[in-house]
């Protein structure tokens, strides 16, 4: 089933709302609920942790101010249990806030206030980043990428280095695969923009860096302490395959 967005539908995706705004928890229920989606919404930071760690969401909407804990907080205790995807709500023009929020494991971030419209572009992009309607789809398993010590397992949205779980958001999974689809292949800041956060590119938007150098910090140096994913200066960035895979 389509939506009217032209998002394909497996079922209701659930999502959890985190405010303490009543009133605008209302608009986007208004909102969303046509676009098939189902919301649980609370209203402290307390009460988000717990639906967040004990619900079963497809993705969370966590707004940074909220009445007993700060939303980055409530951010690193959710970080600490699942892997849910976040979209952070932030204050119009706060860029600290955008870029703690992303640094803290953040899938995206919204600045306050938005049109309904957007929410929904975010929220459906996170969700096609996520692979959440993957599931569905058993026909065919999408393959796993090596890259030296680095494996990115397509069908379970997984990446490992070295054997161990690398915990990456939505957004830098999407980073790495294209990276590793085309290694040594300059890859520009507004085809990642448009291709991974999928949205259209803004040169002031800096959220697709961040989301890179929260990559580059997990994923380290090759064996020989090359960089893994470089910055071509004006351009974009390439990732450099290992010389011994």
């Amino acid at each position: 089933m389509l939506s009217s967005n032209g998002v394909t539908q497996r079922a209701s995706p659930r999502l959890l709302v985190v405010d303490d705004d009543r009133d605008l928890c209302h608009l986007v229920m208004q909102y969303l609920e046509p676009e098939g989606f189902t919301l649980s919404i609370v209203h402290t930071g307390g009460e988000g942790v717990r639906a967040a760690v004990e619900g079963n969401h497809e993705l969370i909407v966590l707004d940074v101010m909220l009445p007993d804990i700060k939303g980055f907080d409530v951010l690193k205790k959710i970080r600490m249990q699942v892997r849910t995807p976040v979209l952070m709500l932030t204050a119009k023009g706060d860029e600290f806030d955008r870029i703690l929020g992303l640094e803290l494991g953040a899938d995206d971030y919204l600045p306050k206030p938005f049109s309904p419209r957007e929410l929904i572009a975010r929220i459906s992009a996170i969700l096609r980043r996520s692979g959440w309607q993957s599931e569905s789809n058993t026909a065919s398993r999408p393959p796993v990428i090596y890259s030296g010590n680095i494996e990115l397992d397509l069908a379970a949205r997984t990446a490992s280095k070295a054997g161990e779980l690398l915990r990456l958001t939505s957004a830098e999974f999407d980073l790495l695969r294209a990276f590793l689809e085309e290694p040594g292949k300059v890859l520009t800041r507004e085809a990642l923009v448009e291709n991974v956060l999928d949205r259209k590119f803004s040169p002031f938007d800096r959220s697709i860096d961040l989301h890179i150098s929260n990559l580059r910090r997990k994923l380290g140096p090759q064996n020989d302490g090359a960089e893994r994913i470089r910055s071509v200066r004006g351009v974009g960035y390439l990732y450099a395959w290992p010389i011994q895979a």
